[in-house]
This record gives structure tokens, sequence and C-alpha cells, in this order.
């Protein structure tokens, strides 16, 4: 009975449609992999594990991931499965221009097909810099199949002067102390080196900590896989476990949809606001569930995510870095620190072991109350993600609480205005600048559409003139997004955009906006006709118009693409496609 319901097992698989027949086009098919030097018995009916790496050196984030692979494909042979390793698009962060997100569509669409089309009864993808993870996660969920999440981990804590910096979050501090005159260039040049010494991702909390925290709150990955570092053993030894466990989920057919439910996500948002997550995640975890077929609006931020205290004490937020988050419990910990609290909106959420996220996490050690702290010592009361809206931002707007100044979390200031990110640099540093830590800046056309892909520059630094006073921190206002490293009083993700008619195009100089993040209230000070009538006097589409007229990704991108409060996702790749072979063409 066994050996029949293994033989059942071997019929139901989605690669016997291209090696299981005896005819012409199985024929075919075997022929070209045994090139490989494949003998015979690996094509009797063994789950085939597609392995969707996206090394690349121009991603030096993901540069490690052929060793990765390596230990992925042991699990999997191990499992008695067979592994096919293949390349996808890298949208890396740290070298694309103008930004990672302009791609992160794209590389989703390459994952999809790529998918789809070949002959693989289950995936694991092999993320790590900021938009792989949601990109891969986007192609997989479109597809449906048995999917499982393997991080490359991040680097190794910095290390300048003796102390720790933490990857971004140091560049944007350095940045503003050159500007403000109290350190040379040479200081500032000399922590270079010592930002990014060995393979990994961002040390910070920032978008890729923050998304493979995610990957793993969703149920995607095996416990500790957001937290481990790069060049730690460990790494290899969950890429093994997770190699063996795919196969294991061929055979239970433990596909993503049982996985990625409305339950998973809502857990998510609630973790995102405990380790004090990326801004990004909003746009990621909307597009993710768009994929998926579940709904996810970013109302579901303020309702499940507002009254969650920020527990992990990390960069930008707080003081450690990912090394003490690892060391000190990883994401296990926060969760098991949530569910105790009966903060862990539903426990019973099934991850991709074949256990609920709470049997994972339930006993889960926590070595260091510093860095993972205690609910009664949070690092902020309350960290869940600020939506807001107004006539400022009527399809809404978001802050983070736990990066930004308490005494700005409520403000009212005189608008400075920059009418896109040239007219910004252009602007900011000019003495005769219009400007004191009172005003509000204003930066239009980055959203979407405006600055293609919705480039990370919102957290504006600050006038130099204003720098040189002691001033941190000031309100920022944008439809732009920022880098989860960054931090301050920052208001991102303005829907609609400057570029698609929103009314942040008609903000003008001198204008009064009022911050009430406490609320969820973002306003601009004057009438709704005035606004009205500011509207129809510009164009503010013209931009983007011009910009879609070259032709190219660029043009699809901008005349698809959905607004942020959306995901930011392309139009027409919204929903589960599923995972129907295409048709043969021999």
């Amino acid at each position: 009975m066994a050996r029949d319901n293994e033989s059942s097992a071997k019929r139901q698989l989605r690669s016997a449609q291209w090696f299981g027949s005896a005819d012409k086009n199985g024929f075919m098919y075997r022929s070209w992999m045994k090139n490989q030097g494949i003998p015979d018995h690996e094509f009797d009916g063994r789950p085939i594990i597609g392995i969707c790496n996206t090394w690349s050196e121009l991603t030096p984030c993901n540069a490690h991931f052929r060793k990765i692979a390596e230990h992925v494909k042991k699990g999997i042979l191990e499992a008695g499965g067979y592994p096919v390793e293949f390349p996808v698009f890298s949208n890396g962060e740290s070298n694309l221009r103008p930004t990672a997100m302009f791609t992160r569509n794209l590389a989703s669409m390459d994952v999809e097909e790529a998918i789809r089309g070949n002959p693989m009864d289950g995936v694991v993808l092999l993320v790590g810099c900021d938009k792989t993870t949601p990109a891969l996660l986007m192609g997989a969920a479109s597809c449906d199949i048995p999917t499982i999440v393997v991080t490359g981990g991040p680097m190794l804590n910095g290390k300048h002067k003796g102390q720790d910096i933490g990857s971004g979050t140091v560049v944007w501090q350095l940045s503003e102390e050159v500007k403000a005159g109290r350190i040379s260039i040479h200081d500032f040049m000399a922590a270079e080196a010592g930002m990014s010494r060995s393979a990994g991702t961002c040390n910070t909390m920032g978008t890729a900590s923050t998304m493979a925290c995610m990957a793993e709150s969703l149920g995607t990955s095996l416990p500790h896989n957001a937290a481990i570092p790069a060049v730690d053993s460990r790494r290899y030894v969950l890429a093994h476990l997770s190699g063996n466990r795919i196969v294991d989920m061929v055979h239970e057919d433990l596909r993503l949809s049982k996985v990625l439910t409305r339950e998973a996500f809502e857990n998510a948002i609630r973790t995102n606001a405990a380790i004090g997550g990326s801004t990004n995640a909003v746009i990621h975890l909307k597009a993710i569930a768009g994929r998926m077929g579940v709904e996810l609006e970013l109302d579901d931020w303020n309702r499940i995510g507002r009254g969650t205290p920020t527990l992990v004490d990390l960069q930008p937020s707080g003081r450690f870095l990912m090394e003490e988050f690892y060391y000190a419990g990883g994401l296990p910990a926060v969760l098991r620190r949530l569910g105790e609290s009966d903060r862990l909106p539903h426990k019973d959420a099934l991850t991709v072991n074949g256990q609920s996220l709470w049997d994972n996490v339930k006993d889960a050690p926590i070595y260091n109350d510093e860095v993972v702290r205690t609910l009664d010592n949070p690092l902020v009361e309350d960290g869940g993600m600020c939506v807001l809206r107004g006539n400022l931002a009527p399809r809404g707007a978001v802050l983070k609480p736990s990066a930004a100044s308490p005494e700005l979390m409520q403000h009212r200031g005189r608008a400075v205005v920059f009418e896109n990110f040239d007219d910004y640099k252009a602007r900011i540093n000019d003495p005769d600048l219009d400007v004191d830590e009172s005003c509000v800046l204003v930066l239009k056309h980055c959203g979407p559409r405006g600055y293609h892909g919705m480039a990370e520059v919102g957290n504006m630094g600050l006038p130099a003139k204003v720098l040189e006073k002691g001033v941190k921190d000031m309100v920022r206002i944008s439809d732009a997004r920022m880098s989860g490293t960054a931090y301050g009083t920052v208001v991102l993700h303005v829907a609609p955009e400057a570029a698609a008619g929103g009314p942040l195009a008609a903000v003008r100089n001198g204008d009064w906006v009022e911050l009430d993040a406490y609320a969820g209230k973002l306003h601009l000070d004057i009438s709704d006709e005035e606004l009205q009538t500011r509207l129809a006097e510009a164009d503010p589409t013209a931009a983007s118009r011009e910009i879609a007229s070259t032709g190219g990704y660029r043009q699809l991108y901008i005349e698809r693409v959905l607004q942020a409060d959306e995901g930011c996702d392309f139009d027409f790749l919204v929903g589960c496609r599923g995972s129907e072979v295409p048709r043969h063409s021999h």
C-alpha cells in the first residue's frame, strides 16, 4: 500500500508532464537534460526542485549565493529530490539606477514565467538585497507551487574608530555631520571600508532585514532564516535543511496559497511594528498579497499594527545591529514575546515546515533583554506604522514612528517646496533658501510614475544652515520612499502622487501644512476650492508623459504601475495565475 501511495504521488508531480512519458516529447526533454551528465534514474519520478538564484556580482549583497545554492542542493539530493538551479533578474538596491524598485515588477515577471514554463515541482527562492525578496515571492505567488525562502543573511557589524556602525544608517548620519561642519570629508571617507566588511545585506533593520523578517513571519521560511549572519556557518545549515524541507513540501502539496493567507499577512503587519521595520514593507506586503488574491488594505496597518510596541532595539530606530539580534534569539524571540502577551494575531497560521507559527516559537530562547526588549520596557510604546490621510493624501501616506522624533509627531509648519529631486539637490544648501527648523520640507514628483520606480529620496537631508544650528530632524513629506536604513520624521508614499495629479502637486512655498501622526492627519491649510483651482492650472502628469514617450520598459512601467497604496505592482500582474503547464511545441 505504501508503494502504491508513493507511485500515486509520483504520477501527480508537475515535472512528469515533461519527463514522465515514453513518447517523442518525453524523449526530447530527457535527452536534452542528459547532456549535463544526468543518469536515467534521476527521471524516475523524484521531485524536481528549482533553485531560483539572484546571485550577481552587481548585487554585492547576494554575491555569496553560489555557495548557499550548493548547500541547498545537498539538502535536496539528501531528501530524494533533484535540484536544478536557474538565474533570474537580480535587482540589488546598492548599484541599480534609478532604483531597484523600478525593476521589482520586472524581476517578478522573470520569476513567474521561469517557474511556470519549466519542469519543477517546487522552488527554493534565494533572496537577499531589498527587492529580491518581494520580487521572488510575488512571482512565486502568481504560480502557487510549493515554495520556501532562503535569505542570504545580513553582513557582520560595521566597524569605525573602534565602534560598531550600521550599514546605510551611518552614511546618513556622517553625511549630515559633514554638512554641519562637525567632521571633515576625510573622517567621512574613512568609514567607507569599515561599513561593509563581509558578505550579506545591510546589518541594520533596513528593508532587506525587514523583508527577511516578513518572509519568516509570513511562514515562508524556516525559523531563524531572517537573522543568521551571512558568513555564519549556521546560514549554510539552514540552506541545507531548507533543501530537505522543500522535497517534503512537494509530497505534501504544501503550496504558497496554504501559507500566504490573510492571517499570515496580519501576523506580518504586527511583526513589522515589533521589529521597527521599514516603511517599504507596506508596499511589498500589499504587492505579495495582491498576487495571492488576499485582500490587504493600507488601513489594515492602522487596525492591526497600531498599539504594538517596538521591542527590537536596532538601528536605525535603536542601538544594535543584526548580529546582536541573532545572538539575542532572532525573530523567534520577538514572536514569542508577542505571542505570550496575546499580541500575535494568528498563532495557528501554517508555516512551510508544516508546523504553526506558534509551535515554531513558543519555546524560543531569548538571550538578551536589551536587544529584544520586554513588553514593559519597549523601545517605542507604539511602533505600528502610522497611516495618514487628509486633503494632502486622500489615499494615504505612511510614517514610521520608531524612527521619528516624538516632538515632531504633531507639527504645523510652513512649506518649503521642491518640485523634483533635481530641484532639491540644487537648492537645499543654498544659503539664501528661506527655511528654518520649524518648516516642512515638501518634495514632489518622486512617486512611482514621477521618478520612475519611486526612489528612496524621501528622507531628504536637512539644509546645511539648519544642521549648523545642531538641529537633527525636520518634518519631511513626499510621494517618494526612503531606505529602511534611514530615520527621521518623514512622511512617505503620499497617494496619489504628484505625477498622477495628486494634491501634493498643488503645494506652494509658504503654505501651511499640519501633521498629526497620532490622529492620522496630513492637512494642507487651503480651501478645497483653492486646491482644485491650483490642480486645474497645472499639468502635473506632463513630466511622466514625456518620460513614457521614450518607450521601452520605462514606458510600460509608467503606463501600468499602480499607486503606492496599491503596492506599486503592474495592474495586469495582480492575481494568481497558477502553474498550469503551457502547451509544448514539439
